[in-house]
């Protein structure tokens, strides 16, 4: 059977929207979605994220009918969570037969020293409340607002990293946070089995992460590899990789809570 050729009427809420491969995620789904869709957008800076809601609400499904709605929020405090939940429950219809959460916002912490210079527990504790906590407790009250019965299918998308599976000298607190982000969602995959989760591994993107990572790692050789890659054109722009998560989603033959990298896809 070949894959359908859409996503079906959708509510898709997509953290870290406004620029990279938030961005680019967001532009896929607009074209993906049945008329009577609609995406919430969540990021830190709103003059970026309306750039984006702009862009998708004069596009063709724009004009069909999508709703695009925006969230200008720090997903790592409280307040920002209510306000994602309740403006996801605003443009909900019981038309729509699919809610899409993709938690893609993070950072990449501080790669300037090594694990042993993390003596400031506040320092890593903001970290992990921005890259762990947020994606688990937006994660969990957006499966309460909506839950699961007959005739709604709901998929979770954790944007995770060839950083969860190895160790990167220097990036202690993103290799630590990506490792928890995808053990976590393997948890959520064995207690809810009608819900589909996939941790997504985008690969390395040309992005303001990218350049972070060339200029300020703290290991030589890590910061080597990156420049290299930057240097020979190994890097991949964020549409590539975001047609290859687009590809998996609608083929939808991934195995619940499992990591899939973008070189496999």
């Amino acid at each position: 059977m070949p894959p359908p050729a859409d996503l079906g009427r959708a509510l898709c809420v997509i953290t870290g929207a406004s620029r990279g491969f938030g961005r680019a995620v967001a532009l896929d789904l607009c074209r993906l979605v049945q008329p009577g869709s609609a995406l919430v957008l969540v990021a830190r800076s709103g003059a970026d994220l309306r750039a984006v809601q702009a862009e998708l609400t004069e596009s063709e499904a724009g004009r069909a009918g999508l709703k695009v709605e925006v969230v200008a929020a720090d997903v790592g405090k409280l307040e920002s969570l209510e306000n994602i939940v309740r403006t996801s429950r605003d443009v909900f219809n019981d038309e729509m037969e699919k809610i899409i959460l993709i938690n893609n916002a993070a950072s990449l912490g501080d790669v300037s020293k090594y694990v042993k210079g993390f003596t400031d527990m506040a320092e890593v504790d903001a970290y992990l409340s921005l890259n762990v906590s947020s994606a688990m407790c937006l994660t969990a009250r957006l499966l309460q607002a909506f839950p699961a019965h007959a005739g709604l299918r709901r998929c979770v998308i954790n944007v995770s990293s060839l950083c969860a599976l190895q160790p990167f000298r220097s990036w202690g607190l993103y290799c630590t946070g990506k490792a928890a982000r995808d053990m976590m969602f393997k948890v959520l995959a064995e207690e809810e089995p009608e819900l589909r989760v996939l941790s997504y591994s985008p690969g390395p993107l040309d992005t303001q992460m990218q350049v972070e990572a060339r200029t300020k790692t703290a290991d030589p050789s890590i910061k080597k590899t990156f420049s290299n890659m930057f240097a020979q054109g190994q890097l991949l722009t964020c549409e590539a990789s975001s047609a290859k998560l687009m590809k998996l989603l609608l083929e939808d033959k991934f195995t619940s809570g499992e990591h899939v990298d973008v070189f496999d896809v």
